[in-house]
């Protein structure tokens, strides 16, 4: 194992290392100017058609199935789902035309989607109408029927069938499920949640601040092949990598400030949607330039795709997801379209 994972009483110790290994990186990270890490993608955008009279909402959740298919959890044309009757769930070809779509009425805020090893669909749902809808995580088969049903509809707690917006999910190499408890609202929880496959609780890390196993905005993760956990603790400019049993192994601040996290062959794909030089609704992290970091499970960045407009609003990627051939496919906020991102 890499001398970058500790236990939880080094972490600290291995977080000061980290930090003197990176400060040379950290220097050049201003966002006029490029940290000197290659660039070995090109990008490709619009690349799906919406159906006929649907404009594409806002989305940070997109991912692609076995055979090649997008899927894509967007935000109903708009911000929010709240109040509409369309499908917020659709499916495209790899040649990116609709083929299918569900779930209108039942969500307010999409936020994850998740395709498993059998070609199932995780979504998750941020938002919350109180006492009606929100709050909850659905399993999806391809037709739109649901499997599982996780969270009490409308219903914000820390209980062990209960959420308060999470953001993301994530399945271990044993099928369990851990999800990202958690969104920048002060009332909503600031935990990993572990689950089994059917969705029964197991046990929950973390809670709110920004010391160790401490959370702000606990806004994506992923699971490694040896179960590790990669938590995307954006509102921190921070990763956290736990172990499976939810132990601190290290803290990384040299991916910029973590919007999504994914692993795809034990490499690890994280997207900063949200550095900028001055305080404000989309994020603080003066001398970063926003970017996908392509990188080892030791931390060591191979790859940097930079925002274009690094001063600019929210047109960059806000979620990411890998498909099997490691192409890099992105989905945004502000000026919600799909990318993908093809290795030269």
């Amino acid at each position: 194992m890499s001398r970058l994972f500790r236990t939880k009483n080094s972490s600290r110790i291995a977080l000061f290392l980290l930090c003197g290994l990176f400060n040379s990186l950290s220097l050049a990270q201003q966002n006029t100017l490029l940290q000197d890490i290659p660039n070995s993608y090109t990008s490709f955008e619009n690349l799906v058609n919406m159906p006929d009279g649907r404009a594409m909402g806002s989305g940070n959740a997109v991912d692609i199935d076995s055979v090649g298919n997008i899927w894509v959890f967007e935000r109903c044309g708009a911000n929010s789902c709240s109040g509409s009757d369309v499908d917020p769930i659709i499916k495209f070809s790899p040649e990116g035309e609709p083929l299918t779509s569900f779930g209108a009425g039942m969500f307010v805020f999409p936020h994850g989607i998740i395709v498993d090893d059998e070609d199932n669909i995780w979504v998750v749902d941020a938002g919350v109408e109180d006492g009606v809808k929100g709050n909850q995580i659905f399993k999806f088969n391809q037709q739109g029927e649901i499997l599982i049903e996780l969270g009490q509809p409308g219903i914000r707690g820390d209980g062990p069938n209960q959420f308060n917006e999470p953001s993301d999910l994530a399945i271990g190499p044993d099928g369990t499920l851990y999800i990202a408890d958690g969104h920048i609202n002060p009332e909503s929880n600031r935990r990993i949640v572990h689950l089994t496959a059917d969705g029964e609780f197991i046990e929950a890390w973390g809670g709110k601040g920004n010391g160790p196993l401490q959370f702000e905005c606990p806004h994506s993760l992923a699971v490694d092949s040896q179960g590790r956990i990669y938590v995307g603790d954006r509102t921190n400019n921070r990763l956290q990598i736990l172990s499976p049993e939810g132990e601190l192994l290290a803290i990384w601040d040299h991916f910029g400030r973590p919007s999504g996290v994914r692993i795809h062959n034990d490499m690890l794909y994280v997207v900063d949607s949200e550095s900028r030089q001055e305080e404000g609704a989309y994020g603080y992290n003066p001398g970063w330039h926003r970017g996908i970091y392509v990188g080892t499970l030791d931390g060591i960045v191979t790859d940097f795709i930079p925002d274009p407009d690094p001063q600019g609003g929210t047109s960059f990627p806000e979620g990411i997801s890998v498909d099997v051939n490691g192409v890099i496919w992105g989905a945004s906020v502000g000026d919600r379209k799909v990318t993908k991102y093809i290795k030269n």
